[in-house]
Order: C-alpha cells, then sequence, then structure tokens
C-alpha cells in the first residue's frame, strides 16, 4: 500500500474538528434561540409551546380520583366529595405555580342554558396530602359588562403588576387573610348587552333562566367535580358591576345556599327593560325586597361586603349607602370598603379586595385538614 501523503492524516483531522466545532455551534445557537423564542411562543399560545387546549383533571391521589367520591373518606361530616360525573375541562392557562385555569361548556340541565364556565383550584387542593380528603369553599365570581363570551376574572390579568384573581387568592391565603377558593368563573349573560339589553342574573319570563344557570347549575357543576363544603358556609360570591348585583342577589334570594358575598360597584335593584309586563317576578329579584323578608324571617345570617371607588356613580353610591342603612342590619350584615379616587373597573376592585375577602373568609368554612 503506498504511504498517503505527509501531513494527511493532520489536516483530515482539522476538517473533522473544525466540522464537529461548527456543529456544536449551531446547536448551541438553535438552543439559544429556543429558549428565547419559547415564552414569546408560549405567550402566542403556538404549539408545542403551549398546553393550553389539553386536558386537566384536578384529582388529588387518594382524594377521590373517579369524580364520584371514589374509596377516599371525607376529612369530617362538613366534607362533600366529588359526586360525577367529570366534565371535559380543557386548559386555558397556566399560572406561574402550575395551577390550571381551566373551561368547561357546560349544557345546564336546570336552566336550559348552555355556556362556558372557568374554574380553578388552588395547588392546596391538588398538591397538599392534609387536604385530599377535604372539602374546599368556593368562590363564584362573576364579569360586569356584557359578560356573554367572556369572564374578565378568569381570563384577564389587571395594572401593570399584572394581578389576577387566582394569584390574588393563592397570595392572600398564604398571609392568612383568605380562604383557599376554589373559583367557578360563568358566563353572565346569554348575550351581549347591546341595545341595553340585559338579563339582571335573574330568571325572566320568556327569556333564558340565568337566575336557575348562575345558582343552580354552576354549583352542581362544582359539586360534581370537587371536593367541597356541603352547608352554606362554603359558598360565596364576588362580582363587579352587573356581576355585583348578581352576587348580592343571589345570596339574599337562597341564604340557604350562599353565606357571603363581595358586590363591587353594584345596581341595588334590578332595571333590565326585559322586565316589561313581569313586576311580580321583577320584584322576586329586588335584593331591597328579598332584605326585608330575610330580616321578617330573622335569617339565616347572610354577610355582603360592597366596595366602590369615590369617582364612580352618585347614583350607584347613594344606593349602596341607603341599602346599607336600611337593610343592613339584623341577619343582613353589610360592610362597605371606599375606595379614594378608585374608578369602575376590575382593576380597581381586585387591588383593593384583599380586606372584603378577608372579611367574607371569616364568615365562611373550610378546608379542614385530614387526621
Amino acid at each position: 500500500m503506498t504511504n498517503p501523503p505527509a501531513g494527511m492524516y493532520e489536516s483530515t483531522g482539522r476538517r473533522r474538528a473544525s466540522r464537529a466545532r461548527g456543529w456544536l455551534i449551531g446547536a448551541a445557537c438553535v438552543t439559544t434561540l429556543g429558549l428565547i423564542a419559547w415564552p414569546v411562543m408560549s405567550h402566542y399560545e403556538i404549539p408545542p409551546f403551549s398546553d393550553k387546549g389539553n386536558p386537566v383533571s384536578y384529582d388529588q391521589a387518594g382524594g377521590g380520583g373517579d369524580g364520584k367520591g371514589g374509596n377516599a373518606k371525607p376529612a369530617d361530616s362538613r366534607t362533600l366529595m366529588p359526586t360525577g360525573p367529570k366534565a371535559d375541562f380543557k386548559n386555558q392557562k397556566t399560572l406561574s405555580d402550575g395551577s390550571q385555569v381551566s373551561v368547561v361548556t357546560l349544557d345546564g340541565p336546570k336552566s336550559g342554558f348552555k355556556g362556558k364556565v372557568w374554574v380553578w383550584a388552588p395547588k392546596e387542593y391538588t398538591e397538599d396530602p392534609k387536604f385530599r380528603e377535604s372539602g374546599f369553599p368556593v368562590m363564584i365570581a362573576l364579569p360586569g359588562g356584557p359578560g356573554n363570551d367572556s369572564n374578565y376574572w378568569a381570563l384577564g390579568e389587571f395594572g401593570k403588576d399584572k394581578l389576577s384573581l387566582e394569584k390574588s387568592i393563592s397570595k392572600w391565603y398564604q398571609e392568612g387573610k383568605s380562604k383557599p377558593f376554589l373559583l367557578a368563573m360563568p358566563i353572565l349573560n346569554p348575550g351581549p348587552d347591546d341595545k341595553g339589553i340585559y338579563w339582571d342574573a335573574s330568571d325572566i319570563p320568556g327569556q333564558q333562566k340565568m337566575g336557575t344557570w348562575l345558582t343552580e347549575d354552576v354549583p352542581d357543576l362544582m359539586k360534581a367535580n370537587f371536593r367541597t363544603i356541603k352547608s352554606r358556609d362554603g359558598w360565596a360570591y364576588m362580582g363587579s358591576s352587573t356581576g355585583g348585583f348578581a352576587s348580592l342577589k343571589s345570596v339574599l334570594k337562597h341564604p340557604d345556599k350562599f353565606k357571603a358575598a363581595v358586590a363591587n360597584g353594584p345596581d341595588i335593584v334590578p332595571d333590565s327593560p326585559l322586565w316589561k309586563g313581569h313586576e311580580k317576578e321583577k320584584q322576586e329579584n329586588n335584593p331591597e325586597v328579598l332584605a326585608k323578608q330575610l330580616a321578617a324571617t330573622k335569617g339565616p345570617d347572610v354577610y355582603i361586603a360592597f366596595q366602590y371607588g369615590t369617582k364612580e356613580n352618585k347614583t350607584m353610591i347613594k344606593g349602596v349607602k341607603d341599602f346599607m342603612s336600611t337593610y343592613g342590619k339584623g341577619p343582613v350584615h353589610t360592610k362597605l370598603w371606599e375606595i379614594p379616587g378608585g374608578t369602575h373597573n376590575g382593576a380597581t376592585y381586585l387591588s383593593n379586595m384583599e380586606a372584603p375577602v378577608q372579611w367574607i373568609s371569616e364568615q365562611l368554612e373550610g378546608p379542614t385538614p385530614s387526621s
């Protein structure tokens, strides 16, 4: 065999080393670009960089994961294990702590109304072993505005600090200022509120039964899929504007089912034009009438936290103050937080909601640690 020219092996080795370095540099560049692109792609929810749309389960090992309570025993007699059937929850967003907001389209069996409900469970629900058989309190959070195609408590982040209801509940719980609420965030209206049309969260004759949707179907969804509190002591509402009216009215109309509410910048009386010709039913959904009836029957006690900004509509502010002075006695316990310079919007309310949520949390139960 003829010997190769001098230096051939050396030059070939250099070429191979050069190629290897090239591959390494290329791989490093791709990795770096991937790391840079990942948050961007995730932000714009571009697969496979986002888990949006993936199935979500809120089961905890040993906590009745079959959706019907399984063989797990509740932590105490106040706990209701999931009754089933399981809903087909799909991820809407994942928070920085790994907890997930998911959404399901609920075909309400009692109301006959079909709409979206967003839900969220704190990490304590899914991961804390001492709570794996415990019932958690539920907060039904309602938006203002149209509220027919989304719920800004579930989807929105507010202000420069990117506040969210879910993050706030987690933070306040860690600070000992809030219950670790399960959140149910349904749509409020069956259609947009253009032309001055809205449904007052009520069963208006001839219209979709939005009262039944909010006080029956949505709570039943939570009972079917989560460990909850059997009694009204684990059930509350929170809402703003029209959602604030709905929260106030739902607790007063069904004090046997719900105990507390945070009403932000709420209307006090029903005023939808859809009530025309239905005065009797309208008064049956009037918080002033309901509060008077509750006082006459001497309970059960309910707790309403009001909150509004000092720059809001003066008629609304007067309505809240008049309601408190007239009906905020006996079994109707009320408390007011005024937000200096605050305006009529979710960011204003959420950034000041810590104290109202702490107050209603003090009236509620759960979760009880397992022995």
